[in-house]
């Protein structure tokens, strides 16, 4: 293994299921929790289904201390996800039709209105751990937005991208409008919803979509390592902390919003353990290992800010 994210090749561990699913796997790898999107006979078309299972994924490991980075990527070589199942074909996004087909209930008695991928892309948004993804092959429609609010995103050299909404008369999802010009720029955004074109890894890493390119045999080591990086040498409060200091830290006014909670975050963490731990850690030359844990070490202030809540404004 070459060149990987932090320099060196992942050790190998232990795989252990973290929950039975039908159309994704979730999966523990010592700090590390994988989330494969898996129906690699369908290209890992997106259903009602994954999407709950993929909310539910997130759910659980929010809640395990032990697990300090998510892994997302899709399952075979030809896909990370191709988007929606265009099974109902050209009722394909009427919703309504999706409630005739016999979608499942907990779909439709949540309110089958809502934008399934938003929801996904809100609960990614959300995670108290980092997010990386590990894009293997086409990420097309949604499983270009679904990207979005991940934190680093990895991609193989083959990889495919595609915001092609337009092109099936519809239009971009998973709060896209929000996520994507602040990840590209609203020039690049609008360009590549506006054409709707397919677009190859070399050009989503230079309009800043793809944080690294790698080999298709490299890229989940890749992750790992990026995952390992974070989970070995950085306490989980304060990555959680960092994680929605900067994510909403992007619709502020003033900068000084930034530092009132830069303020409270320092003041709450310099008494802890943890800062005690960094700082003797690093003039003892050794790795460190923080006590703090996000179950039961947030600072009192967090979260800081109020979830709007869903409103319809459709006919």
């Amino acid at each position: 293994m070459t060149n990987l994210a932090v320099g060196e090749e992942v050790r190998e561990m232990n795989m252990q299921s973290l929950g039975e699913y039908k159309e994704i796997k979730l999966e523990q790898e010592g700090p590390l929790a994988v989330l494969t999107l898996n129906r690699p006979n369908k290209m890992n078309a997106f259903t009602g289904l994954m999407m709950l299972e993929i909310i539910d994924a997130f759910d659980k490991t929010d809640t395990l201390d032990e697990i300090r980075a998510v892994i997302v990527t899709g399952s075979g070589d030809r896909a990370f996800c191709a988007g929606a199942d265009l099974s109902l074909g050209g009722d394909s996004f009427d919703y309504n039709k999706h409630a005739e087909h016999g979608a499942p209930n907990n779909v439709v008695n949540l309110d089958y209105r809502r934008d399934g991928g938003g929801r996904v892309s809100l609960r990614i948004f959300d995670s108290m751990k980092p997010v990386i993804g590990a894009i293997n092959g086409a990420a097309v429609g949604v499983g270009a937005t679904m990207l979005l609010p991940m934190d680093i995103r990895l991609a193989s050299t083959s990889a495919r991208f595609g915001f092609v909404f337009n092109r099936r008369g519809v239009s971009p999802e998973a709060a896209s409008g929000w996520f994507l010009p602040r990840l590209v720029g609203i020039q690049q955004a609008l360009e590549w919803c506006y054409s709707g074109r397919i677009f190859s890894a070399d050009e989503a890493k230079q309009g800043g979509l793809i944080h690294s390119l790698h080999a298709e045999d490299e890229l989940l080591a890749a992750a790992k390592a990026m995952g390992l990086e974070i989970a070995e040498n950085t306490a989980s409060v304060s990555t959680a902390l960092t994680r929605h200091m900067m994510w909403r830290m992007l619709g502020a006014v003033h900068p000084m919003d930034a530092h009132i909670v830069d303020s409270a975050a320092l003041y709450s963490r310099g008494q802890t353990e943890d800062a005690r731990e960094g700082v003797i850690s690093f003039l003892e030359k050794r790795k460190p290992e923080f006590p703090n844990k996000i179950s039961d070490s947030m600072p009192n202030f967090f979260p800081w800010w109020k979830n709007p809540n869903f409103e319809w404004i459709g006919d």
